[in-house]
């Protein structure tokens, strides 16, 4: 294995004419490389920095600052395949400009799991195993929205689609080797789905566990304090727990100040939390919880207790048993997380819709505390 100290040319490209240009080069069946880096440190959405593609030993560095890359990106929804590593966050970043994510996606990191090479692998992992190049992270906390970029930072971006090609390539070879190409265009769709859904959670209070076994009105309050939160964070374009962070929001949601000033006093620290945003959270804590709202909010699922706990074993048992059979790591065929919520709930999850459900669909309703 050696250390990639340098990457092949790549156009920089800082005009449409120069993206559109580059694209109409692509054959319709290209399989092309991409990469993004984008910012995140202040902002709620975020801030697309740079787009990198590679196909054909052909490599751009686009720069979204400079144009409005949205309508040379259109090209992608239409008839081409993009690969991407781990490609929820780029796709997040791409949204606005790509909305409802490209053509057909193969994200690599959820081809290695599915070829046997685990749940969750870094692409530097990826590369080093199946191309034989260590890559350079030094610059994965650069400052992407300088101009100009260093050198460095070129490199190290152009390495990210350099390797795409053959990695795409192996990986593909051996989904279709194991029969898993349809699973993992299944499971690619629902990545892009879920990427491109950018309305806000209804029932948010659901991943509070911990007030699970709250009043009914406490639960609305709480749902209500972070459906605020979510409008509020959006409108500032400023990430959630500088308006409030969840302790402070499950704190305020048991307690409710009986003052602006205490309100005040115990948000302390909150970044974005100012003077009208702390005005608008005191008056959304004084109004009474109505039996509409209670109605409208779904109840918190708890934590598997008692028989729930035991049927929770044994359904990880059987999922356990289930993946190895497949040669599936048991995190991606179903997570616990799913499991627990299952085993509370009786409500078969979304989530094992699909080639999962007609996996575990024949043993796991079985399995639920009677």
């Amino acid at each position: 294995m050696s250390l990639t100290p340098a990457a092949p040319a790549a156009a920089w490209i800082d005009r449409r004419a120069g993206l559109d240009a580059w694209l109409a080069g692509l054959p319709a069946d290209a399989a092309l490389g991409l990469d993004t880096e984008f910012m995140r440190r202040n902002t709620f959405y975020p801030q697309l920095a740079l787009l990198q593609l590679g196909w054909n030993g052909g490599y751009a560095l686009v720069d979204p600052l400079a144009f409005d890359i949205g309508q040379s990106l259109h090209p992608l929804r239409e008839s081409r395949t993009v690969v991407m590593h781990s490609a929820s966050e780029d796709l997040e970043a791409l949204a606005p400009l790509l909305p409802g994510g490209p053509h057909e996606l193969f994200d690599t990191q959820i081809a290695a799991a599915f070829v046997g090479m685990g749940l969750g692998l870094s692409y530097r992992a990826l590369v080093a195993e199946l191309v034989g190049a260590e890559l350079d992270k030094g610059e994965t906390r650069s400052d992407w929205l300088q101009r100009p970029l260093t050198e460095s930072q070129k490199i190290y971006a152009t390495l990210d689609v350099v390797h795409l090609e053959p990695v795409h390539a192996q990986l593909r070879e051996r989904l279709e080797r194991r029969g898993r190409s349809a699973w993992h265009a299944e499971d690619c769709a629902r990545l892009k789905a879920r990427a491109g859904q950018r309305a806000a959670d209804p029932q948010p209070q659901r991943a509070f566990r911990a007030a699970a076994e709250w009043p009914a009105e406490k639960q609305a309050l709480l749902r209500r304090i972070l459906l605020w939160r979510e409008r509020s964070a959006r409108e500032l374009d400023r990430p959630r727990p500088w308006l409030l962070e969840d302790a402070l929001a499950l704190d305020l949601a048991q307690s409710p100040p009986r003052t602006p000033g205490e309100l005040e006093q115990r948000a302390r620290g909150q970044r974005a939390l100012r003077s009208a945003q702390r005005a608008q959270l005191f008056e959304l804590l004084a109004a009474p919880v109505e039996a509409e709202e209670i109605a409208a909010t779904a109840t918190i699922p708890g934590y598997p207790q008692g028989q729930a706990k035991q049927a929770l074993a044994a359904m990880k048992d059987f999922v356990d048993r289930r993946a190895a059979e497949l040669d599936l790591p048991p995190g991606l065929l179903c997570p616990r997380k799913v499991l627990e919520e299952y085993v509370v709930t009786a409500e078969w999850p979304d989530f094992l819709d699909g080639w999962r459900r007609g996996l575990l669909a024949d043993r796991l309703p079985a399995l639920l505390p009677g």
